[in-house]
């Protein structure tokens, strides 16, 4: 019996998987076809021969809107974007997280109460007041204004993930090395960061994905030249042609998620142990 209920189990999750997984393929043999197969054969047959010649033309000669440079110039927009951001709201999330709980003054947990609004607010509500303050510092239509927006955006949840796992820590752990003369930032480094990897990993897959997959603020904040992924690929689906290249609007999708499967490909295991570890914290 309880064989068979494994069997059903495993047998509902196959079906559920390949139901999910179903759009993802569509894309990628779709990709790999040209349009006379397209047009003739069914959506969910596979090609019959592998061809990427429309994933070289979604990457560096499909037209978005007037400029026929593909997807690259975005790639490369997002990535001088992404790095920055996600390394530098991952470090001011662990130090706010480590100062909420190890290093508490009068008014802190009030101050994290309201760094909580930040989780939940409404993308929309910050546009008007971002665009009007990155103007004022001369960061608008930039990649620097592009960071600044999202680190800040980013804040509250980094924040919130490392306080939360930080409480779990012992403090005799720090107050054991500020007998020994250890200060503010050695404790952080030395005992509090190698103590960190599974909520490390967490904040760092989620803001990567966060940050590569946004729209909205790349479409608002962002100049000709510092356009994201997202924005490019948005472009090369509503530029208008004589013929629609469904295998070239695909292969661009799949170029642009290439980066987030890659990140929760190689690392999602610990994804998973991470939000398990942070679950039962505080």
């Amino acid at each position: 019996m309880k064989n068979v209920h494994r069997f059903i189990i495993f047998g509902l999750l196959g079906v559920f998987a390949l139901f999910f997984l179903l759009p993802f393929y569509v894309m990628l043999v779709t990709s790999l076809k040209d349009m006379s197969e397209i047009r003739g054969g069914s959506l969910l047959a596979l090609p019959a021969a592998l061809d990427f010649t429309a994933w070289g033309k979604a990457w560096s000669s499909a037209c978005t809107g007037t400029d026929c440079n593909g997807l690259k110039p975005y790639f490369w927009n997002s990535m001088a974007m992404i790095i920055p951001a996600v390394a530098v709201s991952t470090t001011l999330g662990a130090l706010n997280g480590y100062v909420l709980t190890k290093w508490r003054f009068k008014g802190s947990e009030l101050l994290f109460s309201f760094m909580l609004f930040g989780v939940f607010m409404p993308l929309q509500v910050v546009l008007l007041p971002m665009s009007q303050i990155l103007g004022w510092i001369g960061l608008s239509d930039s990649i620097w204004g592009l960071i600044t927006v999202h680190v800040l955006m980013g804040l509250a949840s980094t924040t919130l993930f490392f306080r939360n796992y930080y409480i779990g820590l012992p403090d005799e752990l720090i107050k054991a090395a500020m007998l020994d003369g250890a200060g503010f930032f050695r404790i952080f480094v030395r005992i509090v960061l190698p103590l960190s990897t599974p909520i490390l990993v967490v904040t760092l897959i989620w803001q990567f994905t966060n940050i590569w997959n946004d729209f909205l603020f790349g479409v608002v904040f962002s100049g000709a030249d510092s356009k994201p992924i997202t924005v490019g690929l948005n472009n090369l689906a509503n530029t208008s042609s004589s013929v629609k290249e469904y295998n070239v609007d695909m292969a661009a999708a799949m170029i642009a998620a290439l980066p987030t499967l890659f990140v929760y490909v190689v690392a999602g295991k610990y994804f998973v142990r991470g939000l398990t570890a942070g679950a039962v914290k505080g």
